[in-house]
């Protein structure tokens, strides 16, 4: 026997009351093929909610139309079905108006009342497919809250426009008042729309293109509509043209308002705002290391920020950290919107799936895989996440929620940073606490090293752009120096080197902080226009970075650091300098060395917003064969036995000796110099030398 669907059964009970609707319309005022004439009120006013409830039931079933971040693709589609229901518009109001003028040989009352039943029909098929499409793209990224209120939302519509089916004596005050609220939350509704944040400039002209065109359709369902009802020969109630008149009006004032939250694009400060609080929520396991908090706190405050910050519906987070004496007994699993029968399904199922090669599993479509299928709530997105370094296993991180397709590149992206920064916190802290328990401060020392060890880059950048030589000497077993690389899309790296003042354990914790302000900076703006605009520039860099130490550095504590970003395709580099040494630089147009004077303050020395006004950027167009070296203080500080330091001229001078070179090898020779004028002596401070040289056959961009 032939199965048919739940829903589509809604579609059978909705062409039954649209054949008793047309046979009621055509039966007005004379028996048509046996039926009686002048049907009862009652039944054809039942016929027309039931027909409409049913098509609204089973558009609302249909699987969300959204997928991903297709959201022109929605409309689009939209666009496509009101154009096919209002070409059939056109099509019957055709063949009214030729069978009026005699220009067929078909009876004109009979024709018009067939004809107004069928645009009825497409008018109510054109709303569902509105209202639900536009269901899905206000519900993107939407919390609970805003899916209840839409359901409440829907509820108070739909009834709302069957009442006007009954004759009521409602008074005028009521009745106004009660359309108004309705008007007003539906554009309250219509203000959450985080997707448009998301499209290009091109995407939002096809969007409201795309939506004027749907506009269009409604209005002239309207103007059909209109004109239908006012014909005497339809004899239509009373209450169906209110129905019909409250149906339009609401269809015509959301795609206005609509449309004018997609040309205002209002819902980008939300988005500004999910981006601050995921800054936010990194810079909060960033700060773990130097509080000092424990296990249970770490993991506790990557849930949290993973959960909120990705908008999880449900979340687990199983620990496997081994307990030892200094970091305490293995934190008990953490659970969110997950009941004590789903845990257990999770525990049997993860085993399987997660192995020592496979980092992640992402699932952005469990009906398809039959993954999780067993939990209480039918979920359609999974993230598996675990915690895991190079040498232990910390536990691993499930993530699931309710859409489909809900994890984008960017929500992935986020998931590392945080799942990156909570291993370091884990390992930090079993260092720290190692180091807290130690009698000497020998074990304290080796301990920050390598933390310190672990935040130097293992592999430099490589391209065909340049060459990259560096070296980093502690003076001490523990330094305040680091350095870090980061490869921008478009051709463009992104350079950091810093000085933590202090030395120690501390001096590690901070440097730890800003690179991982780093990182989570340099994460991509996905409000940019275009690519370029994307990311930072070493003035806006620095003065997110002050604001984002104000929060975990000590007030005796500050940085210096100088950032730059090379575009290699557009052959130039911008920098800012906070407080850093000056940026020695080979001309080799001009072919001279020179020294770059630039402003600015260290990091952490002022904590107001005022601190912008001391960092400044500069730009530089280079040419092939220039040389950029980028050093601390612990280079020209180098001292001799007599107590005399190296100094930034004589440093300049190796410059002009060694530009030719290659990069390694004017790093070599800086280095062999610096150690011969100290003739052997103990360092006076850490020493970092980086060497850029880009090189004298630039490839074609």
């Amino acid at each position: 026997m032939l199965k048919i669907r739940r829903s589509a059964w809604l579609l059978v009970v909705a062409a039954v009351c649209w054949l008793l609707l047309l046979f009621s319309t055509i039966s007005q005022g004379q028996p048509v093929l046996g039926l009686p004439a002048n049907w009862p009120r009652w039944l054809v006013l039942l016929a027309q909610g039931s027909f409409a409830a049913s098509i609204f039931m089973y558009a609302r079933l249909q699987p969300d139309a959204l997928r991903g971040h297709g959201f022109v693709a929605v409309l689009r589609l939209l666009f496509w079905r009101g154009l096919i229901l209002t070409a059939g518009l056109v099509a019957v109001w055709a063949v009214e108006r030729l069978t009026a003028a005699q220009s067929l040989p078909l009876p004109g009352n009979l024709t018009l009342a067939v004809g107004y039943t069928i645009n009825l029909g497409l008018f109510i098929l054109l709303l569902s497919l509105t209202l639900y499409s536009w269901r899905s793209l206000v519900q993107f990224r939407g919390s609970g809250k805003i899916r209840r209120e839409w359901l409440a939302f829907e509820l108070l519509l739909g009834a709302a426009l069957l009442l006007q089916l009954f004759v009521w004596q409602i008074p005028d005050f009521l009745y106004v008042g009660v359309i108004l609220g309705l008007g007003l939350f539906g554009v309250y509704l219509s203000g959450h729309q985080r997707w448009i944040a998301y499209l290009s400039q091109g995407q939002k002209l096809q969007v409201i293109m795309l939506q004027l065109g749907v506009l269009s359709f409604m209005l002239l369902f309207l103007v059909y509509l209109r004109g239908a009802q006012a014909n005497s020969a339809l004899l239509a109630p009373p209450t169906q043209q209110a129905f019909l008149v409250l149906a339009s009006f609401f269809a015509v004032f959301y795609a206005v308002a609509g449309l004018l939250v997609s040309f205002f694009n209002l819902p980008i400060a939300d988005v500004y705002e999910q981006r601050r609080a995921e800054i936010l929520s990194l810079q909060q396991l960033s700060q773990i290391i130097q509080r000092g908090q424990t296990a249970p706190e770490i993991y506790q405050a990557l849930f949290t920020s993973a959960v909120q910050t990705i908008r999880a519906d449900a979340a687990y987070l199983d620990a496997q950290l081994q307990p030892t004496e200094l970091v305490g007994p293995t934190p008990p699993p953490l659970a969110h919107e997950l009941t004590l029968a789903d845990l257990n399904t999770l525990r049997t199922q993860l085993t399987p799936l997660i192995t020592k090669e496979q980092n992640e599993l992402i699932d952005n479509d469990l009906s398809r895989s039959q993954r999780f299928t067993d939990l209480s709530k039918p979920y359609c997105s999974a993230a598996v996440l675990p915690l895991r370094s190079a040498t232990h296993d910390y536990g691993v991180l499930v993530l699931l929620k309710e859409e489909l397709g809900g994890f984008d590149p960017e929500d992935l992206s986020i998931l590392h940073t945080f799942t990156t920064q909570t291993v370091l916190s884990l390992e930090n802290l079993q260092l720290a606490q190692e180091a807290r328990v130690s009698q000497r401060a020998q074990d304290e020392l080796r301990i920050a090293a390598l933390v310190q060890e672990r935040l130097i880059p293992k592999h430099l950048p490589t391209d065909n752009w340049f060459e990259i030589s560096t070296y980093a000497q502690a003076a001490k077993e523990v330094g305040g120096d680091f350095y870090d690389f980061l490869h921008l899309p478009g051709q463009r790296l992104a350079v950091l080197i810093g000085d933590v003042s202090g030395k120690g354990v501390t001096a590690a914790f901070h440097t730890a902080q800003m690179k991982g302000i780093f990182h989570a900076l340099m994460q991509p703006n996905p409000l940019a226009k275009k690519d370029r605009d994307r990311y930072p520039d070493p003035h806006r860099f620095m003065v997110l970075a002050n604001e984002a130490l104000t929060h975990c550095l000590e007030r005796s504590s500050f940085i210096t650091a100088s950032f730059y970003l090379i575009d290699y395709e557009a052959g130039g580099f911008s920098f800012a300098r906070a407080g850093h040494c000056h940026t020695l630089y080979y001309h080799s147009i001009k072919e001279e060395v020179s020294y770059f004077q630039s402003e600015g303050l260290g990091l952490g020395i002022l904590r107001d917003a005022s601190y912008g006004r001391h960092v400044k950027n500069q730009f530089w167009d280079y040419n092939p064969g220039d040389v950029m070296v980028i050093y601390t203080d612990g280079i020209p500080e180098a001292r001799n036995g007599e107590g005399d330091e190296y100094g930034e001229a004589r440093l300049a001078q190796m410059l002009e000796q060694c530009f030719y070179q290659s990069a390694e090898e004017i790093n070599q020779y800086i280095r062999q110099d610096v150690l011969e004028f100290s003739k052997g002596l103990p360092l006076h401070d850490d020493q970092t030398l980086l060497v850029i040289k880009f090189k004298a056959a630039q490839p074609q961009p």
